[in-house]
């Protein structure tokens, strides 16, 4: 199984967005499941549901924290580049999707939604593109790391 595919797969399981991304990156991070998941909870929904940056994205993010990040609050140069990074990973993401925001991906007008989500029925997975966002947000993070090798 690729991590597309995991991702997709947990995504499908019931995690979030970010929850579904970070997660199928546990091999390389090391972050045993239950820390990750916990980390990345608050983001799903383009982050609690108030449809910001598209959890994928987020998740795509923190991966890319505990991989590449910088630990240093003095450390300019690697705040730098880590931030570079960051917006590589984000310009990806838009190009494929045009956008890196949860509402503009999902169509919605309407910023903030109600903080309950809604049951993941066949219907919903017919109306929103999230799980092919969530393996789009993990390809990229694993082409991002074939190309920059970890260490």
């Amino acid at each position: 199984m690729t991590r597309r595919e995991k991702a997709e797969a947990l995504f499908v399981e019931g995690y979030n967005c970010a929850q579904a991304v970070a997660i199928a990156f546990e091999d390389v991070h090391g972050v045993d499941r239950e820390t990750i998941a916990k980390l990345s909870s608050s983001f799903g929904g383009g982050m609690g549901r108030l449809r910001e940056v598209c959890g994928g994205v987020s998740g795509m993010f923190m991966v890319a924290g505990l991989l590449y990040g910088y630990n240093d609050p003095k450390a300019k140069e690697e705040k730098a580049d880590h931030y570079t990074r960051i917006q590589k990973l984000a310009e990806d993401f838009s190009k494929e999707n045009g956008s890196i925001v949860c509402r503009e991906l999902l169509g919605l007008t309407e910023k903030k939604q109600e903080p309950t989500p809604e049951a993941r029925t066949a219907e919903y997975y017919k109306k929103r593109p999230c799980k092919e966002l969530v393996g789009m947000a993990t390809e990229i993070m694993d082409n991002y790391i074939m190309e920059y090798p970890i260490g």
